[in-house]
């Protein structure tokens, strides 16, 4: 009797066991579930972010490992420069400029894993439209095509080397601008671009945004206007001049951020100009690109940044 006792309690045992597996198993499918589609509402619509840290709360109860939780709230830790049409990517946020389809800004968080170039085989990566965008708003392969100029990145494959969908993504040309090849593209864009994995392998953290200008010039009689080229039947524009401002985060106890600004004219530049001959007032970008960078940081707190002159590219370069 006994025996049979003991086989029934074990028999219970073993079923409220199941059970509750079976409860918290479903309890976690239903919290990775509604993960997912805050996820998928914040890639429709990034505004959301905004109401997310409330919504992130009632999910608490699981630990999540899911890296793509928390890296546009990582990546825009500093703030949005804007919010007009903002996208979503694996590794950077960007806002897609409709009328002149390219970015107004790529924004990017540069760790040292990410450009490390060993992690990642060299298969070739191919330049692709981003079907996301409705077509009457879309750039394609085909308006880059006997152009005359490169698909120049805005965020550099060469930063996002963690995993093959980050480099992927930046192949999308909804972060390809027309730019200059030889002497820009190829030459001084280039090395800035080098320039700012230097600094994140030497401070391990860098923010980064990215942009075009479009620089008005001073007609007859005083008036300005602002002229550009545009390409292909989707009518790209060609902007006149890029601009990249960059936050660094530094490694010492209670140190200081660092800020510096550069703009670069979309034209043949020679190999023995250095970089920091385009070094730009973060005030003047901001008033030509009608954008706010790293508003989330006191410009008092600041180690250093605005440069108070009026940048000499503009100067030199009209």
């Amino acid at each position: 009797m006994d025996h049979k006792w003991h086989i029934l309690g074990l028999s219970l045992a073993l079923g409220f066991t199941a059970v509750s597996a079976a409860f918290v198993a479903g309890m976690y499918v239903q919290h990775e579930h509604a993960r997912r589609l805050l996820q998928d509402l914040i890639q429709r619509d990034p505004y959301a972010y905004y109401v997310s840290p409330q919504i992130y709360k009632v999910f608490d109860f699981f630990e999540s490992h899911d890296e793509a939780d928390h890296r546009m709230r990582r990546i825009m830790k500093y703030g949005f420069p804007g919010l007009d049409d903002l996208r979503l990517y694996s590794d950077f946020v960007l806002s897609y400029d409709r009328r002149n389809r390219v970015a107004h800004w790529v924004c990017e968080l540069l760790q040292a894993d990410s450009i490390h170039s060993k992690r990642l085989g060299r298969r070739r990566r191919q330049f692709q439209a981003d079907l996301n965008v409705p077509s009457n708003f879309r750039s394609e392969l085909t308006d880059y095509r006997r152009s005359g100029f490169d698909r120049g990145h805005l965020a550099a494959a060469g930063n996002h080397h963690l995993q093959q969908n980050h480099c992927q993504d930046t192949f999308f040309l909804t972060n390809i601008a027309p730019q200059i090849g030889k002497g820009f593209n190829r030459g001084a864009w280039n090395r800035l671009e080098k320039y700012v994995r230097s600094l994140v392998k030497r401070f391990g953290s860098v923010y980064v945004c990215t942009g075009p200008l479009y620089k008005p010039k001073q007609r007859a009689g005083g008036k300005f206007g602002v002229e550009y080229d545009m390409i292909g039947v989707n009518m790209v524009a060609v902007p006149t001049h890029f601009f990249k401002v960059i936050t660094v985060e530094s490694n010492q106890h209670l140190g200081k951020p660092y800020m510096e600004g550069y703009v670069l004219p979309n034209a043949t530049i020679p190999d023995n100009l250095a970089l920091r001959s385009f070094l730009c007032d973060i005030r003047e970008i901001e008033h030509y690109a009608g954008l706010k960078f790293f508003d989330g940081l006191r410009r008092s707190a600041l180690f250093g940044s605005n440069y108070p002159s009026e940048s000499q590219v503009f100067l030199n370069y009209g």
